[in-house]
């Protein structure tokens, strides 16, 4: 067994700023405890345990009062350890599921059920895979019949070729962490050009999350800001905004879970938007037509 690697920090700062009632963290994970939910043969690093407890341990020291558990690659499609952490919150965590796109109907109904409202697919080079962009497109229609969205991970420099197949989705579809673009590289990049054109769509969602991912600074990740602001203005019926805790897979400084809340008041310096953002917004990606 290689050695454990931690990836969140143990005591992160309480945030200064405070979130509106009802926030969504609508972006993070559980990892274990793989003594009861081991990892996939195929994770390709063996992280720390982060339990269900954790997450809510710090959602209440956030003020965080809803959540979407995105199911990891981590745990492969065994989906038992993000089913478990739902059915702790009794519906006020949904989930997004990691699934083979040869999943059955019947199974799909259940996972609704239990509280999944989406499907997300990797396209990351250091995630594994075993599915092809075109099995995807091609497996989304089923979707619609369950008012599920599909969520993309995607390098960045994948965005303009991907672009023309999502915009025939026939069901939402949320882009994860602004599109893993290269804050590097400015607004003008044809990736971040391409998520712009797309969320002229109104099918289309943004998360923006992930500035810790896409900076080249580091924290307090002030190239990467600009483009939440950005996307957060243009688009603020649109967005909505995670932890990403407990931060697999991530390179560089480990980010601090209150310092990442904070920056929330520069991607969204109103009130409004800051509803929008953390409220108003993921109840109506994930619980439309639920209400």
């Amino acid at each position: 067994m290689s050695e454990r690697v931690l990836s969140f920090k143990l005591n992160p700062n309480r945030p200064k700023l405070r979130l509106p009632p009802g926030s969504w963290d609508t972006h993070c994970h559980v990892l274990g405890p793989t003594e009861k939910f081991p990892y996939a043969a195929t994770a390709p690093i063996n992280f720390v345990d982060a339990p269900k407890e954790k997450l809510f341990a710090l959602h209440a020291m956030l003020g965080i009062e809803r959540c979407v558990i995105v199911h990891t690659a981590t745990h492969g499609f065994d989906l038992r350890v993000t089913e478990d952490a739902l059915a702790a919150k009794g519906g006020s965590y949904l989930g997004v599921a990691l699934l083979p796109t040869t999943v059955s109907d019947g199974d799909l109904r259940r996972l609704d059920r239990l509280g999944f409202r989406g499907v997300r697919y990797n396209f990351m080079p250091h995630l594994h895979r075993d599915y092809t962009f075109e099995q995807v497109m091609a497996f989304v229609p089923r979707l619609a019949a369950i008012d599920w969205h599909l969520q993309i991970h995607m390098d960045g420099a994948l965005l303009p070729d991907m672009a023309p197949a999502l915009a025939r989705s026939p069901v939402p579809v949320v882009i994860d962490h602004i599109g893993r673009v290269d804050a590097g590289l400015g607004f003008e990049q044809a990736s971040f050009q391409s998520l712009l054109r797309l969320m002229q769509n109104d099918k289309f969602w943004v998360k923006v999350s992930g500035c810790d991912r896409i900076t080249r600074a580091g924290p307090p990740y002030a190239d990467a800001i600009p483009f939440a602001r950005k996307l957060v203005s243009e688009f603020p019926d649109r967005v909505v905004w995670g932890t990403d805790w407990p931060h697999p897979h991530h390179k560089g400084p480990i980010p601090d879970d209150g310092q990442m809340v904070d920056i929330i008041g520069e991607m969204a310096p109103s009130d409004d938007l800051r509803r929008k953002l953390m409220v108003d917004n993921p109840c109506r990606l994930y619980e439309k037509q639920r209400a």
